[in-house]
C-alpha cells in the first residue's frame, strides 16, 4: 500500500498546481455540508466540482478528497470529475460520493471498415476525430475541417477558389503516376474518385454539418480490408444520426462572411515603370501611357458570403430519424467567381423484430451552380500588364476589343473593317478577361446507400449484414468567349461540356461475436460487388464577330460522345482475437478482381495482421489507476492501386477522332479511325506497410497520446514513360516500372492541463515526419522520367523529375553562382561537371516539393459560458518553384519589350535592386526553387453558448445555442516571398489566393 501511496501523491499535487482548488462559494442556506468523493476503489478524488443544482455555486474537493459548503434543505448535489460518471444526491450533513469510471471514452465505438470496433480494441494505426464546433473554424467543405487535426495527414485546401475542395495526402504519396488520393467512404458508400467537370470537388455532397465523425485508416493492417484502393489510406465519414425514442429536435446553423485578399504581390507603380523604362531605353518612354493604374485592385474585391444549415432529428419507438437542409453561396475575391449550393440529406434507422432486423437507410442530394473565373490568366495579366495604362479606352481603335486596353498590332489585316487586333506576345487585360469570358456550371448529386443488419433468431452471436449504395451525378458546364476578347481576333467562342457518372455497389457479409471466457472472436467474411460508369460529349465552335456581319458563323462542332466503365469483384475476410482483455490479434484478407487487367493480372491479393498489447491490463499495472490506457501495436500490410489507369488499357482498341482529325472526300468530311496505345502487361500496384505504435493514457484519460513509425514500400509503380517509336500506338506508355519507399515517425497529443467547474483548457496537437526515395526505375532506357506541371517560360518546360534514389517530384535545376556578398552573378551558373561547358549534365536534383514535417495544433479556453480557440498547421522542409518570379526576373530591354513593343511589368523588388543587366535569366536555376516553410493560424473563434432564452410554463427548456466570430487566415509566418507557401504541386504560378475572412454565426437548438 505505502508504494501504491508514492504513486499516487504526485497526482494529487499535480491536479492541485494545475488550478483545480477553488475557493468554496457562500450561500446563505441553513445546512453545512461536509463531503468526501471518492472512486470505486476507495480512492479520494482530488479537484472533483461539487455544484447545487439550480444554483451557480459550488466547490472542489480538496487533496483528500474533501469539501465542504452551504447548501438548502432537499436540494440536490451533483458532483462531476473528468473520466467520471456525474453522480447526483440528496443534501445531508456529511455526504460521501462514489463516481464510477466512465466507460464510454474507452469503450467508444470507431466505424472501420466493414463494421465498427471499441477503440480500445483497436490494433491498427487509426485516427477518429469528431468535429468540435467550437475550434472548426470556417468550413464551407468537408476536408477543411481535417486541415490539421491528424498526425501524417497533410491536407491542403485548393486555394481561394469558391467550393473547391483540397488535395489531401496521408502519410506522403504512394505512387508516381497513379492517384495519391485516399479512398473516400461515407456512410458505407465507397465513393468514386473521378470529380465530375463542373462539379467543384468529390465531397460536395455532404454538408458539414451533418458529419459526426471523421476515421482515417493510415495503415496497412487497417485499411487493408479495402484492398486494392487503399494504399494512400481510408477516410471514412460517418453522418449524424437521430435518437429512437426522442421527441423532435431542430438545429439551425447559420452564418455572414466577409472575405479579403491577405496578400498582393508587389509589382511597380506607373511612375517607378516609367523611371525604369527612362534608364532602359528612354526612347521608348514616350510611349507609355499617362496612369498609375493597380491592376490588382481591378480583379480583386471584398466579398460577403452566407451558409444556412436546418435539421430536425427525432425517433418514433423504432426508428430514429433526421432530415437536414442546407443553402451555401460562396463568392470568391477574384471578381466574377461565385458557387452556390444545396444540399439536403435523410437518415432513417427503423428496426424490427425486437431489434433483430435493423436498418440504416441514407439519401442525399446537392444541387451546384458555379461561375469559375480564370483566376490563374487574370491573375497571371495583372501583374504583368503595362501599369501606364487604364482598364478602358477610348481610342477607336479599341471597339474591336469592346473598349477594353489591349496592346495591339496594326495592318493585320486588308480588310480596312480589321485594321486592328490584338498582339498575342503581350499580356491580356486581365479585366476584359474576367468579364469577356463566362464559364457557368451546374451539377445534380444523388447518392444513397442502404444497409441491412440480421441478428439471427437464436443464435444472436451471428449477424448477416447486407448494403446497397449508389451515386449518380450530372454536370453541365459551358464556356462563352466574347468575340471581342482579346484571344480571339476574329472569332468568339462558345462550347458545351456534358459529364455523367454512376456507381453501384453492393455488399454482404456473415460476422460472429461471441466470447468463450477468457477468449474473445469477431469473425467476419463476406463479398463486394463495384461498378462505375462515366459518360459524356463535349461540343464547341467559333462564333462570328459582332461588327462584321459578313463574315461566316461556323457551326457548333458536335464532338464523338464517350463512355467507359470499370468493375471490381472482391472477397474479403477479418478475424479479430481477444485474449483476457490485454493480448489482441487481428488479421484480414481481400481478394480483389478489376476489369482494368488482362487475363492473368486481374487478381490482387492483399493480406494483413496486427497485434495489440494492453500493458495497463497487466496484473503489475492493474493497480496504478492513474494509467488509464498504456498499448502497444505492431501490424504489417499489404495494399493495392488500379486507380489512374484508364479502363481496358490492356486491349488493343481502335478510337474515333474528333473533328480536328477528319478525312475530305470532296465536300464531305469523314471521321477517322486510329488504334489506341495499350499494355496488357499492366498489374496492380501494391505497397507493404510496416507499423508499430503505443497509446498512452493517464490521469483519468486528462493527458493521451499516441506515436507511431512506419515504414512503406511500393512495388510495381504505374508511370507513363516515354517509348521508342514504332514498338506501340503512341510515343508514352503507361507501365509498372519501379519501386519507392515511405518511412517517418507520427505523435498525437490531447490534453487538459486545466479543468475545474468554470474554466478548462484543452490542447490537441500533432505532428507528422516523412521521408521519400525512389528505390528502383525501369524507364524504358533511363532510371528517370519528367513529371509535374509545366512552367511558364521555356517551351513546355518541366523541371520536375523522378529519378532512383530521390525524392519523388524533385527539382532537376542548375546551380546557381553567387559572388562573396551572397548577391546571384547574373547569367552564370555553377559547372557542377567541371568539362568546360554548361549542359543537362550540370543540371542536378535539388529539394522536392513535399514537407519533411507536417504539425497541426489547437488550443481551446472555456470559461463558463465563453470560449476562445484558436487553430494551427505547419509545414517545414516543402519546397516551390517560384514561377511568377521566373517569369518576370529579367530587367532588360528584351524583357521589357519584345520587337512588338509591348510592355511587361515586374515585381519591384527585382527592379527596385537592378544594376542595369539582366538579374538571373536562368530559368532552370536553384535560384527559384524555394523554401516554402511556414506555420499557419487557420482561425481564431471567440463564442459564447447560451443554456435557455425560451423556457416554457411547466420548466421545459426550449432554445438553446452559440454565438460566434470567427478570424479566418488571421496570419502566417514563413519566408517565402510569394503570396501563399501553400502550394500543392510545387509550381507557384499565379494561384487563386486564400482570402482572409471574418465570419458572425450562430447555432440555435429547440
Amino acid at each position: 500500500m505505502m508504494k501504491q501511496a508514492k504513486l499516487k501523491f504526485p497526482v494529487r499535487l499535480f491536479a492541485l498546481l494545475c488550478g483545480l482548488l477553488l475557493s468554496v462559494g457562500a450561500f446563505a442556506q441553513n445546512i453545512s455540508v461536509t463531503g468526501h468523493v471518492k472512486d470505486a476503489n476507495g480512492e479520494p478524488i482530488i479537484g472533483a466540482t461539487v455544484r447545487i443544482d439550480g444554483t451557480t455555486g459550488g466547490a472542489i474537493t480538496d487533496l483528500d478528497g474533501n469539501f465542504t459548503l452551504e447548501a438548502a434543505k432537499g436540494s440536490t448535489l451533483s458532483v462531476s470529475y473528468v473520466g467520471y460518471l456525474t453522480s447526483k444526491v440528496a443534501v445531508s450533513p456529511n455526504v460521501v460520493v462514489t463516481l464510477q469510471e466512465d466507460t464510454k471514452a474507452l469503450n467508444e465505438v470507431v466505424v472501420i471498415g466493414y463494421g465498427t470496433a471499441k477503440k480500445e480494441d483497436l490494433t491498427g494505426s487509426v485516427a477518429a476525430i469528431n468535429p468540435d464546433e467550437m475550434s472548426k473554424g470556417i468550413t464551407n467543405n468537408a476536408s477543411d475541417m481535417l486541415v490539421g487535426k491528424v498526425a501524417g495527414v497533410d491536407v491542403q485546401t485548393a486555394g481561394g477558389t469558391p467550393g473547391a475542395g483540397a488535395q489531401i495526402r496521408i502519410r506522403g504519396g504512394a505512387s508516381l503516376n497513379a492517384s495519391n488520393d485516399p479512398l473516400y467512404v461515407i456512410d458505407g458508400l465507397v465513393i468514386d474518385n473521378n470529380t465530375a467537370t463542373g462539379m467543384s470537388n468529390i465531397l460536395a455532397m455532404i454538408n458539414p454539418n451533418d458529419i459526426e465523425t471523421f476515421t482515417v485508416l493510415k495503415d496497412a493492417s487497417a485499411a487493408a480490408i479495402y484492398g486494392s484502393r487503399a494504399s494512400n489510406g481510408v477516410i471514412i465519414i460517418t453522418t449524424k444520426k437521430g435518437r429512437a425514442g426522442s421527441k423532435p429536435k431542430f438545429s439551425y446553423n447559420g452564418d455572414v462572411t466577409l472575405s479579403t485578399i491577405a496578400k498582393k504581390y508587389d509589382v511597380l507603380s506607373g511612375d517607378q515603370y516609367r523611371k525604369l523604362v527612362g534608364q532602359i531605353l528612354p526612347d521608348q518612354v514616350d510611349n507609355l501611357g499617362t496612369a498609375n493604374n493597380k491592376w490588382q485592385d481591378h480583379i480583386f474585391k471584398d466579398v460577403i458570403s452566407h451558409h444556412h444549415s436546418l435539421s430536425m432529428s427525432g425517433g418514433l419507438k423504432n426508428m430514429p430519424y433526421r432530415v437536414s437542409v442546407g443553402y451555401d453561396y460562396d463568392k470568391g475575391i477574384v471578381k466574377t467567381s461565385y458557387m452556390s449550393r444545396f444540399n439536403s440529406s435523410v437518415n432513417l434507422a427503423p428496426s424490427f423484430l425486437k431489434d433483430h432486423l435493423k436498418f440504416n437507410i441514407t439519401a442525399k442530394y446537392m444541387l451546384e451552380k458555379d461561375r469559375y473565373a480564370d483566376a490563374g490568366g487574370a491573375i497571371g495579366a495583372a501583374l504583368a500588364m503595362d501599369p501606364t495604362r487604364n482598364v478602358y479606352s477610348n481610342d477607336p481603335a479599341y471597339r474591336f476589343f469592346d473598349g477594353y486596353y489591349q496592346t495591339i498590332n496594326t495592318a493585320s489585316f486588308t480588310d480596312p473593317t480589321w485594321t486592328y487586333t490584338s498582339n498575342s506576345n503581350a499580356p491580356q487585360n486581365p479585366v476584359a478577361l474576367l468579364n469577356l469570358k463566362q464559364t457557368f456550371a451546374n451539377a445534380n448529386d444523388l447518392s444513397g446507400n442502404i444497409e441491412a443488419d440480421y441478428k439471427v433468431h437464436g443464435f444472436e452471436d451471428l449477424h448477416i449484414h447486407a448494403s446497397l449504395g449508389s451515386q449518380y451525378t450530372d454536370s453541365h458546364q459551358s464556356d462563352d468567349i466574347s468575340p471581342y476578347s482579346f484571344s480571339n481576333n476574329y472569332y468568339g467562342y462558345h462550347g458545351i461540356t456534358r459529364y455523367y457518372k454512376y456507381n453501384i455497389v453492393g455488399s454482404a457479409y456473415l460476422q460472429y461475436v461471441h466470447t468463450f471466457g477468457i477468449h474473445g472472436i469477431d469473425i467476419m467474411a463476406g463479398a463486394e460487388d463495384s461498378h462505375y460508369h462515366r459518360s459524356g460529349y463535349n461540343e464547341g465552335g467559333a462564333i462570328q464577330h459582332a461588327s462584321d456581319a459578313s463574315a461566316p458563323s461556323p457551326a457548333l462542332r458536335s464532338e464523338q460522345e464517350w463512355a467507359t466503365h470499370n468493375s471490381l469483384v472482391s472477397y474479403f475476410g477479418r478475424l479479430n482475437y481477444n485474449l483476457l482483455e490485454r493480448y489482441l490479434l487481428t488479421v484480414t484478407f481481400r481478394a480483389d478482381g478489376s476489369s482494368r487487367f488482362s487475363e492473368g493480372n486481374k487478381w490482387g491479393y492483399f493480406p494483413a495482421a496486427a497485434f495489440a498489447w494492453r500493458i495497463n491490463k497487466e496484473p503489475f499495472l492493474k493497480n496504478v489507476n492513474w494509467i488509464n490506457d498504456f498499448k502497444l501495436r505492431l501490424g504489417w500490410g499489404m495494399t493495392g492501386q488500379q486507380n489512374g489507369i484508364d479502363d481496358f488499357y490492356y486491349a488493343p482498341l481502335y478510337v474515333r477522332s474528333d473533328s480536328h482529325a477528319m478525312y475530305p472526300f470532296g465536300d464531305t468530311y469523314y471521321y477517322t479511325t486510329r488504334p489506341n496505345r495499350y499494355n496488357g502487361d499492366l498489374t496492380w500496384e501494391k505497397t507493404t506497410t510496416y507499423n508499430a505504435g503505443v497509446d498512452f493514457a493517464v490521469l483519468n484519460n486528462r493527458v493521451s497520446t499516441s506515436i507511431d513509425y512506419y515504414y512503406r514500400k511500393t512495388h510495381d509503380l504505374l508511370a507513363t514513360v516515354d517509348i521508342p517509336a514504332g514498338i506501340n500506338f503512341g510515343d508514352q506508355l503507361m507501365k509498372n516500372i519501379g519501386s519507392m519507399a515511405n518511412y517517418g515517425l507520427e505523435l498525437s497529443l490531447d490534453a487538459r492541463p486545466i479543468v475545474t467547474k468554470d474554466f478548462t483548457w484543452q490542447v490537441t496537437y500533432n505532428v507528422g515526419w516523412n521521408h521519400n526515395r525512389i528505390t528502383a526505375l525501369d524507364a524504358t532506357a533511363t532510371d528517370w522520367v519528367w513529371v509535374g506541371n509545366k512552367i511558364s517560360r521555356g517551351n513546355n518546360t518541366r523541371i520536375q523529375k523522378n529519378k532512383v534514389g530521390e525524392a519523388a517530384n524533385s527539382f532537376f535545376v542548375y546551380q546557381q553562382a553567387y559572388d562573396k556578398n551572397g548577391k546571384p552573378i547574373e547569367g552564370v551558373v555553377v559547372d557542377r561537371n567541371a568539362d568546360g561547358k554548361i549542359d543537362d549534365a550540370d543540371r542536378y536534383y535539388y529539394k522536392d516539393p513535399a514537407p519533411d514535417v507536417t504539425m497541426g495544433l489547437t488550443t481551446k479556453f472555456i470559461y463558463k459560458n465563453w470560449d476562445l480557440s484558436a487553430s494551427f498547421h505547419a509545414s517545414l522542409g516543402n519546397y516551390v518553384y517560384y514561377d511568377y518570379l521566373s517569369r518576370n526576373a529579367i530587367i532588360s530591354a528584351s524583357g521589357l519589350f519584345s520587337n512588338s513593343a509591348f510592355h511587361n511589368n515586374t515585381p519591384d523588388n527585382v527592379a527596385l535592386g537592378w544594376t542595369g543587366t539582366t538579374v538571373v535569366n536562368n530559368y532552370l536555376s536553384d535560384y527559384f526553387v524555394r523554401n516554402a516553410s511556414f506555420v499557419k493560424c487557420s482561425n481564431i473563434t471567440l463564442g459564447y453558448s447560451f443554456p435557455s432564452l425560451v423556457t416554457t410554463r411547466t420548466g421545459i427548456k426550449t432554445l438553446d445555442g452559440r454565438v460566434f466570430f470567427t478570424w479566418q487566415n488571421p496570419f502566417m509566418i514563413t519566408k517565402y516571398d510569394g503570396i501563399d507557401p501553400e502550394v500543392a504541386n510545387g509550381i507557384d504560378s499565379n494561384p487563386y489566393p486564400r482570402p482572409m475572412s471574418f465570419q458572425l454565426g450562430v447555432n440555435l437548438n429547440f
